[in-house]
């Protein structure tokens, strides 16, 4: 592991590193003053896709989420993409509607992700009750989606688990699994892995619990996943995937297995990590 030199408004992935606190809690008073869910998306919706519509359609894409979240800043999901989809999805976007900032991550794939069934699980923080939503988008422009209610709240401003010095000095380290024995779609040569990140992931609601301020925004704004030198994802994210990101995905096995991770966050800091297949 080595360190080294960092959309548009605050809903899609904001990658300044001194995200504004002000701007975060007027963002949060705002949804917490918003009627419901079903009357937000519609404005979410066009702020993340434009004028594109996107359509309910659980044959092309499953998510998998707690109905009542035992942490609010460790909520597991678990998207599904089958194998007849697969080989036309090129990207996956994550949303909690009622997020301070609802996009998770945009996840791109790469031709390592492979053909078969597809999946990504990983942790995020919801703020409040709110839908989820996996919404992939297909080599000929459609959005199809998936949804999930979730009832949790306090993820965003939850207290950050270690001390800021600590956590900051620790971030970057990886673990990177080759997950043997747990490949889905096996007769398509698919295999699972697994990257495990340390980071903080400051949303800048939350506060120190020592001085009294908030902490300024500080999180991965990228992690890149390659197969043997090829891509399996990028994920561009923001402060709503949880501290210290865990993403378990599957790809495609090929001639080499190795998994390369390279993940940045908001200050510029570059992390990097590889692991081979086990016996390589």
């Amino acid at each position: 592991m080595t360190q080294g030199p960092q959309k548009k408004s605050l809903l899609r992935l904001p990658h300044l590193a001194m995200l504004a606190v002000s701007a975060l809690i007027a963002s949060s008073a705002f949804h917490s003053a918003s009627a419901t869910d079903e009357d937000i998306w519609p404005a979410l919706e066009k702020d993340i896709f434009g004028t594109r519509t996107v359509v309910e359609d659980t044959s092309a894409v499953t998510l998998e989420a707690p109905y009542r979240a035992d942490d609010a800043a460790l909520v597991p999901l678990t998207v599904r993409i089958p194998a007849h989809m697969a080989d036309h999805v090129n990207k996956l976007t994550l949303v909690i509607d009622q997020n301070p900032a609802p996009v998770v991550g945009d996840f791109t794939f790469g031709p390592a992700a492979g053909s078969g069934e597809r999946v990504i699980e990983t942790r995020v923080r919801v703020d409040m009750y709110s839908n989820v939503r996996a919404i992939v988008e297909t080599d000929d422009g459609r959005l199809l989606m998936a949804t999930k209610f979730v009832k949790a709240a306090g993820g965003c401003s939850a207290p950050a688990l270690k001390d800021t010095d600590a956590a900051l000095a620790d971030a970057g380290r990886m673990q990177i699994r080759h997950l043997a024995g747990e490949a889905t779609a096996a007769a398509a040569g698919q295999r699972m892995g697994q990257v495990m990140i340390r980071h903080p992931q400051y949303s800048g609601l939350q506060l120190n619990q020592v001085t009294g301020y908030y902490i300024p925004a500080k999180f991965l704004r990228s992690i890149d996943v390659t197969r043997g030198g090829e891509r399996v994802f990028r994920v561009e994210g923001g402060i709503s995937l949880s501290e210290d990101p865990n993403i378990r995905f599957t790809y495609a096995s090929g001639t080499d297995d190795t998994i390369e991770v390279t993940a940045e966050d908001t200050d510029g800091r570059t992390f990097t990590g590889r692991a081979e297949p086990k016996g390589s």
